[in-house]
């Protein structure tokens, strides 16, 4: 919500002093549609997505339904908002049923992969030698959550966020467990900070994604370029959480988290 709400504004702002970067639909082409036809696109449309939205994240945030339980029901509503729209064909639900195996069992061997190495490293000690890096940094722990916020965000300009969540972000907890940082408050400042990996290059996922729906005249130099403002207001993001915890714990303290 603070990130949709920055990118809001920003766009706001830029379409004010700038109209022309964000044309209006032209006339004829909104009179083409109906205001009866709008309406049937909305609940066809727009009504089903935020229904599959409400139903998982609100089940994980009600506590009705672990992260796990929510996915297997956004899982069954999108079957059922296919069914309903009547695009369901037994060929796509193979395809994505492969798909999500293959993704699954990517995900699974880097976590066991990780679990690995941080046997080994612990084995060789090496969180002391990360605790004794973390004591030369001057300015005590402010100055710790900076130095580890700036090594996720050159880290997402390489890797994505699967290695970096499961590989260098646990490396680091134990500093901060103890010297008493609200692990929730860091936990989401670690969440905003990697939402620049899904937009710095080169393996910003959303920049893919964005590729694939562009027209054919623009190009992978377009999309880096257009995407450098949003990056800009991700770390502003970071900047707002840190100073501001409650933005990250209000919510948690309000469910009884």
């Amino acid at each position: 919500m603070l990130l949709a709400g920055v990118y809001i504004v920003y766009l706001l702002v830029r379409g004010w002093m700038n109209p022309a970067l964000m044309p209006p639909i032209p006339l004829e082409e909104r009179n083409q549609v109906s205001r009866r036809e709008l309406w049937i696109r909305f609940w066809k449309v727009v009504v089903p997505p935020i229904m599959l939205v409400v139903a998982v994240l609100g089940s994980i945030v009600g506590g009705v339904a672990a992260p796990t339980e929510a996915a297997s029901m956004g899982a069954v509503g999108a079957v059922l908002i296919t069914l309903f729209s009547g695009r369901f064909k037994f060929v796509v639900l193979k395809e994505v049923a492969l798909e999500t195996s293959k993704i699954t069992a990517i995900m699974m061997f880097i976590l066991m992969m990780a679990q690995v190495f941080a046997l080994a490293f612990r084995g060789l000690h090496g969180e002391d030698l990360i605790t004794r890096m973390f004591e030369w940094l001057p300015g005590g722990v402010n100055s710790d959550i900076w130095f580890m916020m700036a090594l996720i965000f050159v880290l997402g300009f390489f890797i994505e966020w699967i290695e970096i969540s499961y590989i260098a972000v646990p490396l680091f907890l134990p500093v901060f467990v103890e010297q008493g940082v609200d692990i929730v408050w860091l936990a989401m400042l670690i969440c905003v900070n990697l939402q620049t990996s899904f937009l710095t290059p080169p393996f910003g996922w959303a920049l893919f994604f964005l590729l694939g729906v562009a027209p054919t005249s623009v190009d992978t130099r377009h999309i880096y370029l257009g995407v450098t403002p949003f990056i800009g207001l991700q770390i502003f993001g970071v900047v707002l959480v840190f100073i501001y915890p409650q933005i990250a714990l209000w919510l948690p303290k309000a469910i009884g988290w």
